[in-house]
């Protein structure tokens, strides 16, 4: 059975508030989203405080790394302070597994879900240059770097580091991301409602590389108009073929619509529709 959970609605001011709808809908874990002020990593470092309250209501967390991190960042005080802060994130998930050991599914790792960052680019008349794309080896380097750090942090713990599609991966970020999956503390995410509104681009990527998906972001979305994060059935993509793959792959998922009543409206589709 696939394990689905709840993202950090913003409707929800407390954590308790959050919890207590996932234990009324019957949802698994909540994804803690670091880009909301109240969890950020000093916040999330409150482990005896969210592991309390998680086992009163019998769920786990996992945890979505703050959208703007920039490991590689040309701004070496920047690029510190995003590593840091993984680094830090990646303790509390440590304290975190207690939970998942719990209520969860131990043959699935306990992920802390990143984006990619495009870095800046500059308009020339007839183009736009990355500066990551132009930059490449130093891009690379930060890269490697990373890589190396998150294996050390992690070390044996079955923690992962999953790196989430958006808007279309450059070609730099795909060579950047192929590196990352050759070590086993990464993996992927394939985000369904994103890569149907950019009509399908990632897909290709993400399927020539399904071998490392461990986590989805699922919600219904369109390509003409494009829209994402809309309540299961409200949308175009074909759910049935994308939980089927998920649940051949083992992977968590997080039924990411942005408002209660959309959330309210996936887990009622999911209770009804044969997958």
């Amino acid at each position: 059975m696939i394990q689905f959970g709840m993202p950090t609605l913003i409707e929800n001011r407390t954590l308790e508030d959050n919890v207590a709808l996932c234990s009324s809908l019957g949802l698994k874990f909540i994804e803690l989203n670091m880009n909301f002020p109240e969890y950020q990593v000093d916040q999330l470092e409150r482990t005896e405080e969210l592991i309390r309250i998680a086992k009163q209501a019998q769920i786990y967390y996992t945890i979505h790394l703050d959208e703007n991190l920039n490991i590689a960042d040309f701004n070496q005080l920047v690029s510190d302070a995003y590593l840091e802060t993984v680094r830090r994130s990646i303790e509390v998930a440590k304290k975190l597994l207690i939970l998942r050991d719990q209520f969860g599914d131990r043959s699935q790792p306990l992920t802390l879900n990143m984006h990619m960052n495009h870095g800046i680019y500059i308009t020339l008349p007839d183009r736009k240059v990355q500066m990551y794309d132009r930059d490449f080896d130093t891009y690379m380097r930060s890269f490697a770097a990373f890589r190396a750090k998150c294996e050390e942090w992690i070390g044996e713990d079955e923690i992962r580091i999953v790196v989430e599609n958006t808007d279309g991966f450059r070609d730099y970020e795909k060579k950047a991301i192929e590196y990352l999956l050759e070590s086993p503390v990464f993996g992927l995410t394939w985000d369904i409602g994103h890569s149907k509104a950019t009509r399908e681009k990632d897909v290709p990527f993400i399927l020539e590389h399904q071998e490392h998906l461990i986590h989805f972001h699922i919600h219904d979305g369109s390509e003409n108009p494009p829209k994402n994060h809309l309540a299961l059935g409200d949308g175009e993509i074909d759910l049935a073929d994308r939980l089927r793959l998920a649940q051949s792959r083992n992977a968590r998922c997080v039924l990411e619509t942005k408002t209660v009543e959309a959330l309210k409206k996936s887990v009622q589709w999911l209770s009804t529709e044969k997958h």
